[in-house]
């Protein structure tokens, strides 16, 4: 029996095992949610690698006499090689197989995560940062890629909830798992650790995933037929993407301003928040750590509640573009209102809560943005949604920025503590304001395939 993509278009596809008739088929199988867990691991270790530098950041900049603004081209040396890389990666997995890509980047974000540790001054970790953004480049789009081709419709808000989530509770889980590192052998041994754990990662995804549920010997016929009734994306032929299409489609530029502004107020929290509390608040390393874990563990349960929002939209609403609207709108307003609550608060405790609230809202609404933007890619998932990310990427980096600049700012007129810090978050409350306006512009424009 011939590989399913040398019997369609005579081309090499993503991986070299046969399709399985329905006798080689267990009877039942829940192969899929097993799926789920491995991109829920992934995504874990994904910003468990990226995040462990915000922690290290301090530490890092005093050792080697960094200003802020160059902390922040560090910062930005990762996000433009990522952003810069994210199309070609997220074509790949259309190309060549999300297995592949997916084993490939996370061999590559751990090599250079634990080459961090070989840096040496400020143009070598320029060097390093940069080479881990595009070595990491692609994951998001590949693992949607993954939840289009495994998970039926109706489920995907949820699979792309726990996804998403996943790569919070990676993110809220490095500063306290770094700052206890620290503590015991230093910062270097932070980026050694997470680094080998994603090593073996890879092996172990590289041995039992396939890139569609037909090539697995644990999915049964029925749930197949479930995940191809319910709209999972078959396997299909690589073509080219018709980019003049796509930049003119209305629902892919929405798509695209919601996710830049949205990324901006977000990379605040993967960056400068743990130094924010120590020189804003006067935190220590610990409670530094402590403290910085609060806000994305607050996005995580926000991720996890939105999918299921996102899938109860799908499921029971008469216009599903206007319960889109009103649902992340309203979540957008409250997240701003939250953000504006915190700015009046007095203690460290008290702003990282209204934080952790407004982060809550915030990434409420991103499984409902996955699983719109899935709609609107077709059959092109991979380049589109890798498009999509670069654009929130290229927020992040503005985000970074603009923080270490306008720090380094205040300092030179004299000002330190809340009073250096706190004018930042003025800017990310109209950046929400922004991103609520934009959710009341969205609808949906379906993909053309007869235009293409």
């Amino acid at each position: 029996m011939q590989p399913i993509s040398d019997r369609e278009s005579g081309t090499h596809r993503s991986d070299d095992y046969d399709l399985l008739d329905a006798d080689q088929r267990p009877a039942t199988s829940q192969a899929r949610f097993i799926v789920a867990a491995w991109l829920c691991s992934f995504t874990i270790l994904l910003y468990l690698d990226r995040n462990c530098w915000a922690k290290s950041a301090k530490l890092i900049q005093e050792e080697f006499n960094f200003t802020n603004t160059q902390l922040s081209w560090l910062m930005i040396a990762f996000l433009s090689a990522y952003a810069i890389f994210e199309i070609p990666s997220g074509g790949w997995g259309d190309r060549f197989g999300s297995r592949r890509v997916i084993t490939r980047i996370t061999i590559c974000w751990s090599v250079f995560t634990m080459l961090t540790v070989a840096a040496f001054g400020f143009w070598s970790l320029f060097a390093i940062r940069f080479l881990f953004g595009a070595g990491e480049a692609g994951a998001m789009p590949n693992a949607a890629r993954v939840v289009a081709s495994w998970f039926p419709a109706a489920e995907r808000g949820r699979a792309q909830g726990v996804t998403l989530g996943s790569t919070l509770i990676g993110g809220a889980l490095a500063p306290i798992l770094t700052a206890l590192i620290i503590e015991r052998w230093g910062w270097r041994a932070s980026f050694l650790i997470f680094g080998a754990v994603g090593m073996v990662w890879a092996f172990a995804f590289w041995s039992w995933f396939r890139d569609s549920p037909e090539k697995h010997g644990w999915v049964s016929a029925t749930e197949l037929a479930h995940i191809r009734s319910g709209g999972g994306m078959a396997a299909t032929e690589h073509q080219a993407v018709p980019w003049s299409l796509v930049l003119s489609n209305h629902g892919i530029l929405i798509h695209c301003a919601i996710i830049f502004a949205t990324a901006f107020n977000t990379y605040f929290y993967f960056s400068w928040f743990p130094m924010y509390l120590e020189d804003g608040h006067g935190q220590s390393n610990m409670q530094s750590g402590f403290l910085s874990s609060l806000p994305l563990w607050g996005a995580a349960l926000g991720v996890f509640v939105g999918g299921y929002v996102a899938d109860r939209i799908s499921k029971t609403s008469r216009s599903t573009v206007a319960a889109r609207r009103l649902v992340c709108s309203t979540a957008m307003a409250v997240a701003m209102l939250s953000m504006v609550s915190a700015m009046r608060a007095s203690t460290a405790w008290s702003v990282t809560f209204q934080l952790a609230v407004s982060c809550f809202c915030l990434h409420l609404t991103l499984p409902t943005w996955w699983s719109a933007a899935i709609e609107q890619c077709g059959k092109h998932v991979g380049p589109i949604i890798g498009l999509m990310n670069m654009v929130g990427i290229i927020g992040g980096m503005f985000s970074l920025g603009f923080v270490g600049r306008f720090v380094d700012w205040q300092k030179a007129r004299g000002l330190s503590g809340r009073e250096q810090w706190d004018p930042i978050f003025y800017v990310y409350i109209v950046g929400l304001l922004l991103v609520a306006m934009l959710w009341l512009g969205y609808r949906k424009q379906p993909w053309s395939d007869s235009a293409e």
